[in-house]
């Protein structure tokens, strides 16, 4: 089927061999020079006849150019085919305004049967930590025209995801993915720019493009909070269902734990400070100032001090949508610390004067 076939080349024009990959290299009418060989730690391929070569950053094209030339030392006009039928780990860089930024391996199985189309994947994904950018580009050239159904490796929706999805100041429609270029494209790094919200949004697959090693996906950051964005991530898997957040003090429920302790609660991606509070009980009558506090990771830190506002819209000043790991205390008023220096000082001494009156 030519459709199937043009789009299998285009796929392996843009792909660039590496070590872990296997390939099928079949030399017409010689089976004894013909099989299927993985590429080593190294970068090296192991042929018959010809032993070690060194074929790291080529392209399948590449490759079958660069085999018809060795084998022509030793077969007349040598016909050479080669396909890919498994696939390497690749490993991204997921950056900018995600939970979690880092290295990421993508791992899968991809296997090829006879008629060239990719079997299931199965991802895993392990994390490591670093980071690098720069660019050129043509944004066509990240977008290579493949049935979706040939070949099922990573895209950007599972870059994001392994990164623990999105912040609430994630700015989805700005995601820019970085890649490399083979030496016969001339080399160096091409960019392209996406509208990665069209895909949760409008289900925009041509925004969730397939992902190769080495390639950077950075998520672009809002100056403000886009609470409506993130309660639709999280309508999907992109990010964990939930957050949890630490609320102490003058609330009702003193009984509140979690996985981090006393004083957890956890609440569905873009919640409020104000249903933290809520699903904490709610707030004592005597009470004080709301104290919030978040740890960025930039380094600075994030500190409010105002008065509690049932009707304080999601996302105000007094009632901020919440990341994991904030921290929400409703402070003591002056008459609820009195009441509570009473206690301090009289409950001993009610206690030794029961005493005293249980042993006369």
């Amino acid at each position: 089927m030519p459709g199937k076939q043009s789009a299998l080349r285009a796929t392996y024009d843009a792909y660039l061999i590496g070590p872990g990959d296997a390939l099928e290299v079949e030399l017409q009418d010689i089976p004894e020079y013909s099989g299927v060989f993985s590429i080593g730690p190294d970068g090296t391929m192991y042929l018959p006849r010809l032993r070690g070569l060194y074929v790291e950053g080529l392209t399948v094209e590449e490759l079958r150019y660069f085999l018809t030339q060795q084998f022509a030392t030793y077969v007349r006009n040598p016909q050479v085919f080669v396909r890919p039928v498994a696939y390497r780990p690749i490993r991204v860089y997921v950056g900018g305004e995600v939970r979690r930024p880092g290295y990421y391996y993508l791992a899968g199985e991809q296997t090829l049967d006879d008629s060239g189309l990719a079997g299931s994947t199965s991802a895993t994904l392990t994390s490591a930590t670093a980071s690098r950018s720069t660019a050129l580009a043509n944004p066509a050239a990240l977008r290579p025209q493949v049935n979706p159904r040939a070949i099922r490796l990573p895209t950007v929706f599972d870059a994001i995801r392994a990164g623990q999805g999105v912040t609430p100041f994630s700015d989805l429609a700005s995601v820019s993915v970085t890649r490399r270029q083979p030496l016969s494209a001339g080399g160096g790094k091409i960019r392209t720019s996406l509208n990665f919200l069209s895909l949760i949004t409008e289900g925009d697959e041509s925004q969730n493009i397939r992902l190769f090693d080495g390639d950077m996906v950075v998520v672009g950051k809002s100056p403000v909070v886009l609470r409506e964005q993130i309660l639709r991530a999280a309508e999907t898997n992109l990010s964990p269902e939930l957050i949890e957040v630490f609320v102490s003090g003058r609330v009702k429920n003193t009984t509140i734990t979690g996985a981090q302790g006393r004083g957890a609660v956890q609440l569905p991606q873009g919640s409020s400070l104000n249903q933290a509070i809520a699903a904490a009980g709610g707030p004592r009558l005597l009470r004080g100032n709301v104290e919030f506090l978040r740890f960025n990771r930039d380094g600075s830190t994030d500190r409010r001090l105002f008065g509690y506002d049932a009707a304080a819209a999601a996302g105000s000043q007094k009632n901020p949508v919440l990341m994991s790991g904030d921290v929400i205390r409703i402070n003591d008023s002056v008459l609820s610390a009195s009441v509570e220096v009473l206690n301090e000082i009289t409950g001993p001494v009610l206690t030794l004067y029961s005493l005293y009156r249980i042993f006369q």
